[in-house]
């Protein structure tokens, strides 16, 4: 973008297309049915970044062409949901929560197939080393999903770009494996890397690229958005944020609702501490700008000025959010149940969700001359809820 005062307006159906995908488990689904419903839209990410579950759906999206994109998804999502095909056989809210709390104990007894299975002996006793001794499942299945569902070459190839996210166990520190960086360097993304994004301890154990161990990403941060602001900052970008976890959420009654509050708490805040981080710096630098502009023509060739003018420059941000809104009859167990009615119901809801955002297109075409971030959350209460500008 052209930071200039006399540049034109550019719009958000301009910019560069990105998607980004929270971490979240067995509601990763939801992350399935926006996808499919934005290709029914017509968008179609150059860019997706994930962590987690969302580095799995990441990796599907990119590491296939776009018309077998979706049925690998649903492949994947059909085989996970396996363990309870059944719907519950009561009808309500109390009788649903008994459903999902089973369901979840399930998986957690006897794994998720393709997926992780449990350790035996449990991982207490188990002889073989601290390696094995200190997750409860092993994800060597998850390997073999990703080498089945997934064209590395493609993903390598650079066709889309793929951003995953995970954290050092040792150095605590995030990092990226990104296949446009890591085609620079010769290096190429592997399953390995994808595993490593979502090795949530102590469920999975880490995952070693390069001599260092990896953990989840989700452990440092839940969204990917920061990473995509940082590394792009001359393209203009449309954002669609997929999160899992809501940050709003009604006073929990009962220990198993204080749970779940904690957790879209503590996996939620994190998105929002990105978002308003970016959006003082974008103001940070618009002020800049107009400092810049006002100064006389005696100090404007002045080197320091140009270092600050081209530290002033920005592309323009849109940020569209799709935020899962758990049903009453969800718990802290929500992220962990993949009952085969849970999966199809939070595909759908992410399907209805861009559907209700894309209704009205009128914002895709909006100017956004003088504000550098807008953030859209078109879905709130059923429709749509104003801009904020930035």
């Amino acid at each position: 973008m052209d930071s200039s005062p006399s540049a034109p307006a550019t719009t958000p159906a301009q910019a560069q297309r990105v998607l980004v995908l929270q971490g979240g488990g067995a509601l990763g689904s939801y992350q399935a049915g926006a996808y499919q419903a934005l290709c029914h839209c017509g968008f179609e990410p150059e860019w997706i970044a994930g962590i987690s579950i969302g580095a799995v759906n990441a990796a599907i999206i990119a590491g296939n062409e776009r018309d077998k994109r979706v049925d690998r998804l649903k492949e994947f999502w059909d085989m996970v949901s396996q363990p309870v095909p059944w719907n519950p056989l009561v009808p309500g809210d109390h009788a649903r929560s008994l459903f999902n709390e089973t369901s979840a104990a399930i998986i957690a007894t006897f794994g998720v197939p393709g997926f992780f299975t449990p350790r035996f002996p449990p991982a207490p006793l188990w002889p073989g080393g601290p390696a094995d001794g200190i997750s409860y499942y092993d994800t060597a299945p998850l390997k073999k999903t990703l080498e089945r569902l997934v064209d590395f070459d493609r993903i390598n190839d650079g066709k889309t770009r793929l951003s995953i996210g995970a954290v050092g166990v040792t150095s605590g520190n995030f990092k990226y494996f990104d296949n446009y960086e890591f085609k620079k360097l010769g290096k190429k993304i592997g399953p390995e890397h994808i595993m490593a994004s979502g090795a949530l301890p102590p469920g999975f154990p880490s995952v070693v690229i390069d001599d260092e161990h990896f953990w989840d990403g989700g452990i440092a941060s839940n969204t990917p958005l920061d990473y995509v602001l940082d590394e792009e900052t001359r393209r203009d970008l449309l954002i669609f944020q997929v999160d899992l976890f809501s940050a709003q959420g009604e006073l929990p009654q009962t220990l198993l609702e204080a749970a779940e509050r904690e957790k879209d708490i503590r996996f939620s805040s994190r998105t929002r501490m990105n978002t308003d981080k970016n959006r003082q710096l974008h103001n940070a630098r618009m002020a800049l700008r107009d400092l810049i502009g006002k100064l006389p023509d005696s100090l404007k060739n002045d080197p320091s000025v140009e270092f600050l003018r081209e530290a002033a420059k920005e592309n323009t941000v849109t940020v569209v959010h799709l935020i899962y809104r758990s049903k009453n009859h969800e718990s802290s167990s929500k992220d962990y149940d993949f009952s085969h009615i849970g999966v199809v119901e939070h595909w759908n809801a992410g399907a209805r969700d861009v559907h209700l955002s894309m209704r009205r297109k009128d914002w895709l075409e909006r100017p956004q001359s003088g504000a550098t971030m807008v953030t859209y959350d078109l879905t709130r209460d059923g429709g749509e809820a104003p801009a904020k500008k930035e």
